[in-house]
């Protein structure tokens, strides 16, 4: 029998087979189909029984991630939505938090909300902090506000009213008025997609689940469909932004969980690779067709987040912490009024795709300017599912080059540079985030264009090298096969860490460990086993913001708050530098992860280097703004020990690595390309 994982990117799609008798792991890459969801896992699962006499009957569980969700609030391309919002407090998604995206620039602008003001509506109602209702819900100003998003063209509403997280019951009866009179309008309440405290953080993650729901749910049923068809039995898990998966009918109600699916499953594989092969300090570089995700992992640990930015919005739910910059292989170039290069943030996709790839697409991309640089077009790409016209990408680039009056190997080079430049900021913010030296991290570079372009990003952010695993561009399908069963709770407290909330700890604390586990048994059946892993939101009376700390069960159960406050002055500590063992402590929220393992395969070792280094041919690459000759090396033709020195290309079914000068190239026992700068290299580092 055998476990597959699927990665469903904006342009490829990438399938990870797990031989359960064997161990042994196979891989394949096919064309996303966004005008026919679904369609890919058909031509995938052909092609698995076609290559390998893998027969979808002989599939034993099923999982996969997509980006139908990320790419969907990158290019903002959701539906139109209304918000209901308690009276009094319809401002909520234009004040936001009064903060500017890039405080350093004067001239930084707030992105415009994705619903604008003219269709949200008033209702009249009111729960207090306590979740006591004061005022019932107003059953005529429910009515009027539906009869405005009809006549705003809305396709769905989002209910987020005030302190819903204490008590639903306004919400769930809003939405029973709207279900009843407009049936065909998909609504959300905030309190069911993620109750917690603050209107803001709740309303806008209620918002992105609405924004992308029809398009995810669309797409969900024709993935169950294909599956059918093919005779697949198992249900499919679909991979969670924390790092888990869940059931395809809670994946269609809770979207937003979602959101950073194929993100979280590439996140989720290179920590994986990276603690099997024994990489400490790696930053994950995950670029597809339309994003460039990067993650931070630490002894084989994926760094959790809230509030992870998600194109211009941030998002409240567990997540890894993953920083999306939208400047992916598909990135679209443009000139602006002002006759200035411009990357982005619109991609080709799959369809029409970029030019080189001769689907149909007439605007040039970040890949077309590989392809004009002599970069890639060495071979066929994607397991042969296309073939790179390098004259195509040419004549592409040709008029933006004239508009600028430079050559096209200038312009596509500049264009490159555009893309490394706005990945880099990003990058850079995310290091400061967490403290970390860049000098000390990897990357592991992966996705079908992450080897193309980690080189360049990391030589610009001074790392200790790049990682490029056996297959990169099938990463995050392998993901999602590791990726455990794993799910979050929480409930608000928002009290004194004292002896009052004491006699409530243990009480929430076993409410969440039922809620848990129930989870577990009727999303996942028979029982299997888990563990489960409490912590809490907490801060020192009169600070704005709260740290998440780790709890031992034990502490909650048996209501042992010197021992909560002893950890949160640890972390405070740990975090910050300094610590009031004598201030009074809050608890916000009490949270719970509940974990259940899945099996993983072990990592083949290749076979040692049995002579030098044999180029397939040679050819001549622009980069750093002169003509190169270069070799061209087929990876399946490298062993553990050889070495190679930039500018060089690799060259692999899925994806093209490119080195660029004054770095150097070791291939260790895994078959990873270890890629270090040649300073770092002669040092021995």
């Amino acid at each position: 029998m055998y476990r597959v994982g699927v990665d469903i990117g904006g342009s490829f799609t990438d399938f990870a087979v797990l031989d359960e008798q064997t161990n042994q792991i196979h891989t394949l890459k096919v064309l996303s189909r966004p005008d026919q969801p679904g369609r890919e896992i058909l031509t995938g699962l052909a092609q698995l029984e076609q290559r390998a006499g893998i027969a979808p009957q002989q599939v034993s569980y099923f999982t996969h991630g997509t980006t139908v969700g990320i790419n969907a609030v990158i290019q903002r391309r959701g539906v139109k939505l209304a918000l209901f919002a308690t009276e009094g407090f319809c401002d909520v998604l234009e004040l936001a938090r009064l903060k500017i995206p890039h405080i350093h620039d004067l001239f930084s602008r707030r992105p415009t909300p994705l619903i604008s003001r003219d269709r949200v509506f008033a209702i009249k109602e009111r729960t207090d902090r306590h979740g006591n209702v004061l005022q019932a819900v107003d059953h005529q100003s429910v009515l009027d506000a539906i009869a405005g998003a009809r006549a705003a063209g809305c396709q769905g509403i989002v209910v987020a009213l005030l302190h819903s997280y204490r008590n639903r019951h306004n919400e769930a009866r809003v939405k029973a008025i709207i279900n009843a009179q407009a049936p065909e309008l998909l609504t959300s309440c905030s309190a069911d997609i993620w109750p917690i405290i603050r209107e803001y953080e709740r309303t806008i993650t209620a918002t992105i689940n609405a924004y992308v729901q029809p398009m995810v749910i669309h797409y969900l049923e024709s993935f169950e469909r294909a599956l059918k068809t093919m005779g697949v039995a198992p249900p499919p898990r679909i991979t969670k932004s924390n790092g888990g998966v869940m059931g395809v009918e809670q994946a269609k109600s809770e979207c937003v969980q979602m959101v950073l699916s194929g993100t979280a499953s590439g996140v989720i594989g290179a920590s994986f690779f990276a603690s099997t092969c024994g990489f400490d300090k790696i930053l994950s570089l995950d670029i597809g067709g339309t994003s460039a995700d990067v993650a931070v992992i630490i002894d084989g640990k994926v760094a959790q987040g809230n509030g992870e930015i998600i194109g211009d919005f941030p998002i409240y739910i567990p997540s890894v912490a993953v920083t999306s910059v939208g400047q992916g292989g598909g990135t679209l170039a443009w000139i602006d009024n002002q006759g200035v290069l411009q990357m982005g943030p619109d991609s080709a996709g799959s369809l029409p795709g970029p030019v080189c790839f001769q689907r149909g697409g007439t605007q040039p991309t970040a890949t077309d300017a590989f392809a004009v640089c002599g970069m890639i077009g060495h071979g066929d790409l994607g397991y042969n599912a296309v073939q790179v016209d390098v004259g195509a990408a040419r004549a592409a680039w040709q008029p933006l080059a004239d508009a600028l009056n430079i050559t096209v190997e200038e312009t596509a080079e500049t264009a490159i540079e555009l893309a490394i430049s706005s990945m880099y900021g990003d990058t850079n913010g995310l290091l400061s985030r967490f403290g970390l030296d860049p000098r000390e991290f990897w990357f592991l570079a992966f996705g079908g264009a992450g080897p193309m372009m980690g080189c360049f990003l990391a030589r610009e952010l001074n790392m200790k090298g790049v990682i490029v695993p056996p297959t990169p561009g099938v990463l995050s399908a392998l993901g999602g096969l590791v990726a455990d069963i794993r799910n979050d709770f929480i409930r608000t407290l928002y009290g004194e860490l004292d002896a009052n909330l004491a006699d409530s700890l243990a009480t929430e604390a076993e409410a969440l460990n039922q809620q848990a586990r129930r989870w577990l048994h009727e999303q996942h059946g028979a029982e299997m086993p888990f563990t489960l892993h409490y912590s809490a939101d907490m801060r020192y009376r009169g600070q704005s913001f709260e740290i998440e700390v780790a709890l031992e069960e034990a502490w909650l159960t048996q209501a042992n708050v010197n021992a909560l406050h002893a950890a949160f002055d640890r972390q405070h500590q740990q975090m910050f530098g300094h610590s009031d063992v004598s201030a009074p402590v809050q608890i916000i929220n009490l949270r719970l992860v509940i974990v259940s393992p899945t099996p993983k395969p072990a990592l083949n070792r290749v076979p040692a280097a049995s002579g030098p280094v044999v180029a397939a041919k040679q050819t001549h690459v622009w980069i750093d703004g002169a003509q190169h000759q270069v070799d061209v090396v087929a990876r399946a033709t490298l062993g553990a020990g050889h070495q190679l020195t930039g500018p060089v290309i690799i060259a692999q079914d899925d994806c093209t690595t490119c080195v660029p000068p004054q770095m150097q190239v070791r291939v260790d026992e895994f078959g990873n390309l270890l890629i270090t700068s040649l300073e770092v290299s002669q040092d021995g580092d």
